[in-house]
């Protein structure tokens, strides 16, 4: 009996030990690193089904980790999902809801709270490499956003004549690269861009040493115009845009590989995730005004079974790849379905490093501490499309409705919309069937109006 007592409780022991201090190790709180792709499609890498691009190291993080098959992005374009990302807040709260470019004058609001500035705020050291996209005036610089380091470009990487000399609105110099607030170089090569940031990344990751810290590496690629170092270049099956992936695959294995190697990776938390979808329609690339020469409609990637993309409302525009990796605390080989959003690691963040979130302000998203530690189902049960600032689409649980701004009082319809989806059943969004469950449509109006 007494043995019975004892082993009862070394397993509650045990059990309160990973519940109630999952977010602190030896007393601190997690290093946290972002990798952030840039127009990477849901079905680009192996582990969601790629049949020729080989990505071993994500693989192997998702084989250790979880990946999410429901993971959404706030928008299908870049300074919108960015602004998101790094608030927690749906892009039209921060007026964050078109895409900045070269001629911009705007950025994103200096009264938003990024992830940074909340974790400087608990001794962090803060850091971003790669592209910022949400300002390139110096006022809105990473070093006035919470990061205590710099080094990458300040928006797209076709923001050139070179790339685009059919579009007024992307036609600048040539494409400057910044530390801190300082422009250093300009004309950025796109075949050693992946490699560099890598190397500043890692940089960073030692020279924190003991303390703990934030690392945003938000890569260019495979944005176009795309192209790979000479290591990579010709090695995929799948051309030049296989290349691409395959050396995002490679750089984030070096920075796993640091992390072991330094021996902190069992308390540095991992998310791999894209802005938005990709480019995966022939006159998006003719309208933009590309060269086409230079930027191939196959240079953009793969959705896999998902409709649409970039700029659409569709799910190949919204659904991109998550994959979330913390040694010791999340069990590996999970495979979640539950709706999470990009939204939501904002508010993740700030649980497991014990930070308060400002009470004068609207946050959207979700503690996801529960699905990730606990096997605890996902808090996030709906979801909001912009297009913009209209909202054009909402998903609640398996059903989403596609309409257009016909249905907001005072706005004046591109096209009348009416499109309802079962994701459960019909994944593809093939099957419209809005005349088939006119109740449902109505439940989601209502919702939509409220």
């Amino acid at each position: 009996m007494i043995k019975k007592f004892y082993f009862l409780f070394f397993l509650i022991l045990l059990c309160s030990s990973r519940t109630s201090g999952i977010n602190r190790i030896n007393g601190k709180s997690p290093n946290i690193i972002i990798l952030f792709a840039d127009d990477l499609g849901y079905g680009d890498l192996g582990c969601y089904g790629h049949p020729t691009i080989k990505t071993p190291n994500l693989d192997k993080m998702a084989k250790e980790g979880i990946r999410f098959t429901s993971f959404y992005t706030a928008a299908s374009v870049c300074t919108p999902a960015r602004a998101a990302l790094l608030t927690g807040r749906y892009p039209v709260r921060s007026g964050m809801t078109s895409v900045l470019n070269a001629k911009s004058k705007n950025g994103l609001p200096l009264e938003e709270i990024t992830i940074a500035e909340l974790l400087k705020n608990e001794g962090y050291k803060t850091g971003i490499i790669g592209k910022w996209h949400l300002g390139h005036n110096e006022k809105y610089l990473p070093p006035n956003q919470g990061f205590d380091y710099y080094f990458g470009i300040p928006y797209s990487n076709d923001n050139n004549t070179i790339s685009a000399p059919g579009n007024k609105y992307l036609q600048a110099g040539p494409l400057p690269l910044i530390r801190n607030t300082e422009v250093i170089e300009t004309g950025v090569s796109m075949n050693s861009i992946t490699k560099r940031y890598t190397e500043e990344a890692k940089d960073f990751i030692l020279r924190a040493g003991n303390e703990q810290f934030f690392l945003y590496l938000a890569y260019t690629m495979p944005h176009v115009p795309i192209n790979a170092s000479s290591d990579f270049k010709g090695r995929s099956k799948a051309g030049l845009y296989g290349d691409v992936i395959e050396e995002l695959d490679w750089s984030v294995g070096e920075i796993l590989q640091l992390l072991t190697k330094k021996g902190i990776s069992k308390n540095t938390l991992v998310i791999f995730s894209s802005d938005n979808g990709p480019i995966n329609n022939e006159k998006s690339f003719e309208a933009i005004g590309y060269d086409t020469a230079m930027i191939k409609p196959w240079h953009g990637g793969s959705t896999g079974p998902l409709r649409g993309g970039k700029y659409t409302v569709y799910e190949g525009g919204f659904r991109v790849p998550g994959i979330i990796k913390w040694d010791d605390h999340i069990n590996g080989n999970q495979v979640i379905s539950d709706m999470v959003t990009t939204m939501d690691i904002f508010t993740t963040i700030a649980k497991l490093a014990g930070a308060s979130v400002s009470e004068d302000r609207r946050y959207d998203g979700n503690d996801l501490s529960g699905i990730l530690l606990e096997g605890k189902p996902s808090p996030t049960s709906q979801f909001l499309f912009y297009k913009r600032d209209l909202l054009s689409a909402v998903r609640i649980g398996d059903w989403k409705y596609i309409f257009s701004s016909h249905n907001i009082p005072g706005i004046k319809p591109v096209r009348p919309i009416d499109e309802l989806y079962n994701l459960k059943n019909d994944l593809e969004e093939r099957f419209n069937v809005a005349s088939r469950y006119k109740e449902k449509v109505k439940e989601l109006k209502k919702f939509i109006d409220r």
